[in-house]
């Protein structure tokens, strides 16, 4: 199985479910993908009433242009019920073959303690939440994020750490890109370890190409030339075992103005010499076997650690303290314009997001461990792996390194086959190295048992685990003397019911999407049904290594086939590639497929890429790290692509264009007219088309992005195909391509023998495919077209009722948006000084989620519903914002005060109702205003958090203990 998917002819109607029904004839009563479509039939035709649509098909193509329409419906089977579809996915488990991993290279086996399993991995309140940009809605998941970046940044011995990155080989090249950022060195080539996983090297090699950079893999204590690099990174422990101290190799590195980067291993790093000890700059590495399970390669939660001085170029998400407007301490994001937005074409980094949830898992797994716990799970996993060595030289095999951690390699010649075909019959699974050798790496799962069965496969039926301890071998001069996880939380009673409390006020602290709408725009939050979410926890899928023996990856093998089908009949392409785990790895890994291409065609001066000025950071950031030159293309009033711009721009460029990048529907929330036109253009000068699947949601069924003339998309799994956000990750973004580019997606080293890569795992985070699998099961492709009908109503309603109220900016032909609408608020400022923040924080009081507030256009919310909200959540939040247009109006109109009002000083909390009230509208305005509940009212922890203070001061890991009383002014 290659991390490609090639897609077969399409097979209609093989899932056998439900019989299906003309789409004119649809009640979603009648299917069992009635959990996702919010609206009944009686709200849909009392919507269509307001929206002023006589049908659902005629409002649909009053929306959508005729020309892209797509001409066969997407029909790949009836929707299955819950239980057949759980059924199906049980079966499919079941392929999956469950044998013991000591495969190690990056992937642990590990325990999740339940209690966290229940109450965070499989609790709705963590796993649906959004990213923390709205900081009073999110102080549980940033205080458990401060807690992660604490841990690794006293782990690590380093000042500072971000909120996680993808995987360890991508935060590896996010290291390479910002040693070249911050490196003295004039250099253009970076030192790679040869003791570095072969994932990782690979992943490298890939980010370094279209930069220019050279790669030297090597000996750090033989191959190094200091002077001739701008960077280093090194692997410790390395991947057959040893780990060295890089002290003096460091000093030679900064003596040249280069910048020294350790990957490392977290666990280790409790009984080991830190990287910061070492004088290194970075420190990159996984967090995985901190309690989250393998899952065949992902989701996991990568760490980056840096020093004080480096604070501002590292990438990724940052949490921070700051104060409220009481003064209260308060978590937020610090930093926020990271860098692929703040240099957009001129980024070496285009990541945009992190691994939440895993990393709040991980954050969890260590406070309920404590230092003193984390170090005897290190040392038992020492010890054990002391004694499996122990035994592998009483039956007469050299094993290497002398000293180690959990890793050993052992020396066996010509018994290599043997002895691992011998370890699978045993149940074990050990690591090929080279053509003579066999890795093996303990873990926290491993026990007695395990070591016995190993010693079998190696000829040991006689050798017993026995009671005695074997000396440590640790490396005498790198075992850790320096204190780690010093702060209180790190010590808290661990009782389970101490730690469930404390997970359950950290979850209390957030709006998710289990307590009201999430009606974001461009990043669509729709129901992640509790029957998808099921899979994700059994064994069969969680716990298999990504380097398994394919035959005991069949179950995966199927699902990835069949998924990829659908997906492939969805948009309209050839291929699927699940590797690329983020949406931003998905714009890299098309473009990076459409410069593969080019180059192939002997055509690599085509360097050009076209980008909408109204597009996200990361487009312009992913076409920069592939090579690529950007040049912006303007918008006409409307906000749609100036086609004459475009076309102005592509002549100009012909002889060099790449490719275009756009977003369909657009931005602006519209389906623009002249998307053929664009492709059309766009192939005449010999161009790519890349069509950013972000808004997939508003064409699954209804028009394809490869009938339209792209190319490529990346797909956002999730965000239109179910899988939950995760307060901010994981997500995947998987790429369809057409033939043509087949032969240029990314491979992989364990699957394929390709150095070209773009995430550690062949099929990315493989572990959560089975959600989006899921939800193709329970729809069906019919199911699936009525969800985005419902999604492009859901938002024209929400328009209609909120017009005259404010302006819709943006509309089609026929005055309708696509499955959002901007609403702009740029006059209300004028008006009556109120911004756009006002407005977000105000409806926090009223128990939501605040939209997406200024982008695509400054000043102006964009509202996406989505289909999973009832028409009863709908008009809840449409008589908010009504509710706060009214609050407006009086202060447009002097009855309300212009600075001390409801807007001014949301969002309010339960401070707010004691204590003196010296303002001139009441407690209950402030406190119950439309749309809250009144029994059930949502109570933000903080009152609005100063930005400003967070940046200023920048704290990035747990405040000491006294500041836990009231923050100072």
């Amino acid at each position: 199985m290659s991390s490609a998917i090639r897609i077969r002819a399409a097979s209609h109607g093989s899932d056998q479910g439900t019989p299906s029904m003309p789409m004119d004839k649809y009640d979603p009563y009648d299917f069992a993908n009635r959990r996702h479509i919010g609206p009944s039939v009686d709200e849909i035709a009392r919507m269509l009433e307001v929206v002023g649509a006589p049908s659902l098909d005629a409002l649909i193509d009053e929306t959508l242009p005729a020309g892209i329409r797509q001409k066969e419906a997407t029909e790949f089977g009836a929707a299955l019920s819950e239980r057949r579809a759980i059924e199906r996915l049980r079966a499919t488990a079941n392929k999956n073959k469950l044998l013991t991993s000591l495969i190690g290279q990056g992937y642990h086996g590990t325990t999740m303690p339940p209690a966290i399993q229940r109450n965070i991995f499989e609790n709705p309140a963590w796993y649906t939440a959004y990213s923390p940009y709205q900081p009073e809605i999110s102080q549980g998941r940033l205080e458990a994020l401060l807690n992660f970046q604490t841990c690794v940044s006293d782990l690590t011995g380093l000042d500072i750490a971000n909120a996680s990155l993808l995987d360890e080989a991508t935060a590896a090249a996010e290291a390479m890109g910002m040693a070249r950022r911050i490196a003295s060195a004039k250099s253009d080539t970076f030192f790679v370890d040869a003791q570095c996983l072969p994932q990782t090297i690979a992943v490298l090699k890939t980010r370094a190409e279209p930069f220019g950079w050279r790669i030297v893999v090597g000996d750090p204590f033989t191959d190094l030339d200091p002077a001739s690099v701008f960077g280093a990174i090194f692997q410790y422990p390395g991947v057959e075992g040893a780990a060295h101290d890089f002290t003096d190799v460091i000093a030679k590195l900064h003596d040249a103005g280069a910048i020294a980067v350790v990957a490392a291993d977290p666990l280790a790093l409790t009984v080991l010499k830190p990287p910061g000890e070492m004088g290194a700059d970075i420190a990159v590495g996984s967090m995985q076997r901190f309690g989250v399970p393998m899952g065949y390669g992902g989701p996991h939660a990568a760490y980056m650690a840096t020093r004080d001085a480096h604070k501002r170029s590292l990438p990724g998400r940052i949490v921070g303290v700051s104060v409220d407007s009481r003064g209260n301490r308060a978590y937020r994001l610090s930093l926020q314009t990271r860098e692929q937005h703040i240099r957009r074409e001129k980024a070496t980094s285009n990541i945009c997001t992190s691994q939440v949830l895993l990393a709040v898992i991980a954050s969890m797994y260590a406070v309920f461990h404590g230092p003193r716990g984390l170090k005897a799970i290190a040392m038992r996993i020492h010890r054990d792996a002391t004694r499996l060595a122990a035994g592998l030289n009483q039956l007469g095999f050299e094993t290497h390194p002398d000293a180690f951690f959990d890793t050993i390699t052992v020396t066996v010649g010509p018994f290599q086959g043997v002895i691992l075909k011998n370890a699978v019959a045993n149940g074990i699974n050990l690591r090929k190295v080279g053509s003579d050798r066999i890795g093996i790496t303990v873990d926290e799962r491993t026990r007695p048992d395990i070591i016995e069965a190993v010693w079998r496969a190696f000829g040991g039926d006689a050798l017993t685990y026995g009671e005695s301890w074997p000396e440590p071998r640790l490396p005498a001069d790198l075992v850790r003397t320096s204190e780690y996880l010093t702060h209180p939380i790190f010590h808290m009673n661990r009782a389970e019911s101490e730690m469930t409390r404390y997970m359950r006020r950290l979850a209390d602290r957030d709006l998710a999407l289990d307590r009201a709408m999430i009606p974001l725009g461009s990043c669509t939050m729709k129901l992640n049904a509790t029957a998808e979410m099921l899979p994700i926890s059994w064994p069969e899928f969680s716990e298999l290594h990504p380097f398994a023996p394919k035959d005991q990856a069949e179950g995966y093998a199927e699902m990835i086939a069949d998924l990829s089908q659908k997906l492939a009949d969805i948009t309209g392409y050839a291929a699927i590639s699940m590797q690329p785990n983020s949406g931003a790895q998905g714009e890299y890994a098309g473009l990076l497929a459409i410069r593969a291409y080019h180059l192939s065609r002997g055509e690599g001066h085509r360097t050009v890429c076209l980008i909408p000025s109204s597009a996200h950071g990361t487009n312009p950031a992913s076409a920069q790290m592939c090579g690529m030159t950007v040049v912006v293309v303007g918008a006409d009033r409307n906000g749609n692509v100036d086609v004459a711009d475009f076309r102005a721009k592509a002549e100009k460029h012909g002889a060099n264009l790449a490719a275009c990048m756009i977003t369909y529907p657009s931005t602006h929330g519209v389906f623009e007219e002249a998307v053929r036109e664009i492709c059309d253009i766009t192939h005449a000068h010999g161009g790519q088309v890349y069509l950013d699947g972000a808004n997939l949601n508003a064409l699954v069924g209804l028009a394809r992005p490869g009938d339209i003339g792209a190319d490529v998309s990346h797909i956002n799994l999730h965000k239109t195909f179910c899988i939950p956000h995760g307060g901010g990750g994981p997500g995947m973004g998987p790429i369809g391509v057409k033939a043509h580019l087949i032969p240029f997606l990314p491979g992989h080293p364990e699957t394929d023998g390709r150095e070209f890569s773009v995430s550690a795992a062949p099929y990315g985070s493989a572990a959560i495919l089975p959600i989006s699998w899921s939800y193709c099961l329970l729809m069906g492709g019919r199911g699936l077209t009525q969800a985005t009908r419902i999604a492009i109503l859901n938002a024209n309603y929400i328009a209609k009722r909120l017009a005259g109220a404010y302006e819709v900016l943006y509309t089609g032909t026929h005055g309708r948006v696509a499955h959002e609408c901007i609403i702009d608020a740029r006059p209300l400022m004028k008006s009556a000084g109120i911004s756009v923040e006002d407005i977000a924080k105000r409806l926090i009081d009223c128990g939501f989620h605040p939209p997406t507030m200024s982008w695509p256009v400054a000043g102006t919310l964009m509202i996406e519903p989505t289909e999973s909200e009832t028409k009863g959540e709908i008009d809840r939040f449409c008589d908010a914002m009504l509710a706060i247009r009214d609050e407006i109006r009086a202060i447009e109109e002097g009855r309300m005060d212009r600075a001390d009002n409801p807007l001014k000083n949301a969002p309010h909390t339960v401070e707010d109702l004691i204590g003196p009230w010296e303002r001139p509208y009441s407690r209950e305005a402030a406190c119950f205003p439309a749309g809250a509940f009144r029994v059930d009212k949502y109570w933000p922890p903080v009152n609005r958090v100063d930005n400003a203070y967070g940046d200023r001061n920048l704290v990035c890991a747990c405040p000491p203990v006294e500041s836990y009383m009231k923050a100072a002014e």
